[in-house]
């Protein structure tokens, strides 16, 4: 186990400023399950014999003592109570200081869409660690399997449909708009993109196989670019001073007077408290 974690150290050490963000130990809830036992029986019996609230804690530590700044995640696919008791509130050090940074959940729906109550409620669950949380693995479908098939292996001819892209495009706003207004999500991350080579052959992605966009790709695009995208105009009031209401992000900015045009970037988070300012040039 030495080795493993020496490695653990070793990456985050490497790749610091290239890559600074990691998903450490991923499904560490359900690591003894059969596919494990089956391809990993070395390092499932060792976490077995150390337990995985201790093995998490050293690969935590590891990775933190190779970058000191990286985000570390704990992910996993189960989103219930054994996550949360097993391995989220495990991961603390001696004197109850979390170890990790984000919380990341897994929502693949490939067998039906979660809807809003239970992404609420899951978004609820783990909000309470007061640590943000990452959608890492999102999962919509246009497409659905017959109902004696499976969805652990890869399948051919899962195609996309009509029917299939029109609710999936419904699925994708109202998920979106609920992740989107939740104070803790902090980052979502699609799976996959496209339906070309997608996982298991799913007709996951927002753009099908021969790369036109589906509905949930124009609607996404237009939530994003446009509705969740703060565009408005301010006049300065004594003292150089503008008021604006906008959503968390990066902005520019374009200041006009009769002689010049200046412009300047900012930048509007959570943590904005005081006043702005902005160098014009």
């Amino acid at each position: 186990m030495d080795v493993q974690f020496e490695r653990a150290r070793q990456c985050t050490e490497r790749f610091k400023g290239d890559i600074d963000i990691w998903d450490v130990v991923n499904e560490a809830t359900h690591y003894d399950r059969p596919h494990f036992l089956e391809h990993a029986p070395i390092l499932t019996e060792a976490i077995t014999k150390m337990g995985v609230g201790e093995y998490v804690r050293r690969s935590f530590k590891a990775a933190r003592a190779g970058n000191p700044d990286a985000t570390l995640i704990i992910n996993d696919y189960r989103a219930d109570d054994d996550f949360e008791q097993k391995v989220v509130s495990q991961l603390v050090d001696d004197s109850g200081r979390q170890l990790y940074d984000v919380i990341g959940i897994q929502s693949h729906m490939h067998v039906g869409y979660w809807g809003v109550e239970k992404t609420w409620k899951t978004c609820e669950k783990f909000a309470k660690f007061a640590k943000p949380i990452h959608f890492t693995e999102l999962t919509i479908l246009s497409g659905k399997l017959k109902e004696d098939d499976d969805w652990f292996s890869r399948r051919e001819g899962w195609h996309t449909t009509e029917e299939g892209e029109k609710r999936q495009a419904q699925q994708v706003a109202e998920l979106y708009t609920l992740l989107f207004s939740h104070p803790a999500v902090e980052a979502v991350t699609v799976w996959d993109f496209a339906d070309y080579n997608a996982w298991q052959g799913a007709p996951s992605g927002y753009i099908r196989k021969d790369m036109t966009p589906k509905p949930a790709y124009l609607k996404l695009k237009q939530l994003i670019k446009e509705k969740w995208w703060t565009t408005t105009k301010t006049t300065l009031a004594r003292g150089g001073q503008a008021r604006f209401r906008g959503f968390l992000g990066q902005y520019k900015i374009t200041a006009r007077t009769p002689a010049h045009k200046l412009s300047g970037s900012f930048t509007l988070d959570k943590t904005t408290k005081e006043t702005i300012e902005v160098d014009l040039s």
